[in-house]
């Protein structure tokens, strides 16, 4: 996988815009960060660190979750704070019929649902998130990055719910090339402090927005990265904000669909 993540990094083209273009809220580029699952190393690790350089993200919460249930008061926190609670839906049902799927619970295998119990249940885990922060703007990330029900793309009935969604789909994009039903990420699997930032000089260079995918954080998910190489990436965007902006993906998918009506 880092294998992968340096060549396509490597093969997006150096320049789109042009390199003094500041089309991100004037700045050269955008970075969302995002945490999945709903883990207490995300209140533990993450959000002080981000709250105590003025940062803010987005963490899509898994309703069901034992770090959502037990921890609610932290979570309506990091709310108050400015970051954004992205949902995750109810259960993460996830399309367990793959290789490497074994883990998928019976009763929550994609491939077994319809799209009405997606959509209602996409809905309820809006309830619950409402409930914590009172805020009916929000994003949607797919479980496991899977977008279908068979054949459906079942988020086409979810649109008028969320500003965007976010998919696994590896890649960086510029603002008028951005899918906000199905944007791509980097999923942070390992990686180093150092090869996080060249992804983040590469959207510089190329006036992209970058939407990093965390799970665990110094621990708390086998999909994991250090937290040195976390803090790395964390105080290089504190360093540049000047130049980047760093934003929940809510703040982001408002942002470029104003840019595109030409209110930006």
């Amino acid at each position: 996988m880092k294998l992968l993540l340096f060549l396509i990094v490597s093969l997006i083209p150096a320049i789109t815009f042009s390199q003094d273009a500041k089309v991100w809220n004037n700045k050269k580029c955008a970075v969302v960060l995002t945490y999945d699952d709903a883990l207490d190393v995300h209140l533990d690790n993450v959000i002080p660190l981000l709250d105590s350089l003025g940062l803010k993200a987005t963490f899509y919460l898994i309703a069901s979750a034992p770090a959502s249930k037990n921890r609610l008061n932290d979570w309506k926190k990091a709310a108050a704070e400015g970051h954004e609670l992205g949902n995750h839906t109810l259960f993460h049902p996830c399309v367990g019929n793959l290789p490497g799927r074994e883990w998928v619970s019976p009763d929550y295998n994609l491939s077994k649902y319809t799209v009405r119990r997606m959509i209602d249940e996409a809905r309820m885990t809006n309830v619950f998130l409402q409930a914590l922060d009172g805020k009916t703007k929000r994003t949607y990330a797919f479980p496991c990055g899977d977008t279908k029900i068979g054949d459906t793309l079942y988020f086409d009935s979810l649109k008028n719910d969320f500003e965007a969604a976010r998919s696994v789909a590896m890649g960086m994009t510029t603002i008028d090339k951005i899918d906000l039903s199905n944007t791509g990420c980097f999923v942070m699997y390992g990686q180093t402090g150092d090869q996080m930032i060249n992804i983040v000089k590469r959207a510089m260079q190329t006036n992209s927005v970058v939407v990093f995918l965390f799970h665990g954080v110094g621990g708390g998910h086998n999909i994991n990265v250090s937290l040195d190489a976390h803090r790395q990436l964390i105080d290089f965007l504190k360093q540049n904000e000047k130049e980047i902006w760093v934003a929940p993906m809510v703040d982001v998918a408002e942002y470029v669909k104003a840019y595109r009506k030409g209110a930006k």
